[in-house]
């Protein structure tokens, strides 16, 4: 079965190269690799174009660009990557080994790239909750036969949770494979925000989602609290720089 790797993209020229760098052997091997860009302004799509076999502009937002991605795709096999994300080179043998042995869809476990002691809490709660759930996580590298995917619709295009409502209607078709090989996820964004204050909003939100909130809304409450954060941390730095002056 012919996979193929899609990777959504908005302003990641300082990430991409890394992954692409790690998928180059799947491409010289066969593998389609496909980049969905949302619009980036800071050339990702423009450093990409000789590491992958298609670049596609679809409007911003990651299930609309998976989506646009995997109506281009020639593959079986669809492969969701993040851009941050680092895949080892067995990777790629252990999903489609999951899927000669009849795996509908599935995805890896993750390791979370910090050393914040926090974090191998994180990731160790992660991969154990996707076990006993049968639901995975964008950083988990989700993968699902064209099959399947197309019988479910493809992702919801919601503004956040794409990857959970994903997940929840595959469950439905067959169990997922629970590879306990693990991707790298960045943990950029759990350390620029505080662990423990991301751990606490990520729960706040899937709590939100699962009575019923609506994604936009809580997309938007995701930002707030990014932007509050954010101004937070360059108001510290000015007085740092003020003081140091």
């Amino acid at each position: 079965m012919r996979l193929s790797i899609i990777i959504p993209v908005l302003n990641e020229t300082d990430t991409i190269g890394t992954l692409l760098a790690d998928l180059a052997p799947l491409r010289a091997a066969g593998a389609e690799v496909i980049l969905a860009d949302g619009g980036s302004n800071d050339g990702t799509p423009q450093r990409a174009a000789a590491l992958v076999d298609r670049v596609l502009q679809a409007p911003k937002g990651r299930a609309v660009q998976m989506n646009a991605g995997a109506k281009a795709a020639a593959g079986d096999v669809f492969w969701f990557l993040h851009a941050d994300t680092r895949v080892p080179a067995e990777a790629a043998a252990a999903l489609q080994a999951a899927c000669a042995a009849g795996a509908r869809w599935g995805r890896f476990d993750v390791r979370l790239s910090g050393r914040h002691p926090l974090l191998r809490l994180v990731e160790r709660g992660m991969n154990i909750r996707s076990r006993l759930t049968g639901i995975a996580t964008g950083d988990q590298g989700i993968f699902v036969t064209r099959a399947a995917f197309e019988q479910v619709g493809g992702f919801p295009e919601l503004a956040l949770m794409e990857d959970i409502t994903l997940s929840a209607a595959l469950r439905h078709l067959a169990p997922p494979a629970c590879l306990r090989l693990a991707l790298v996820a960045s943990s950029r964004r759990w350390e620029a925000q505080g662990v423990l204050r991301t751990i606490l909003l990520m729960w706040r939100l899937r709590l939100g989602y699962a009575l019923g909130a609506d994604p936009v809304r809580l997309a938007h409450r995701y930002d707030r609290a990014r932007s509050r954060y954010a101004g937070r941390r360059s108001a510290a730095g000015s007085g740092d720089a003020a003081g140091a002056r």
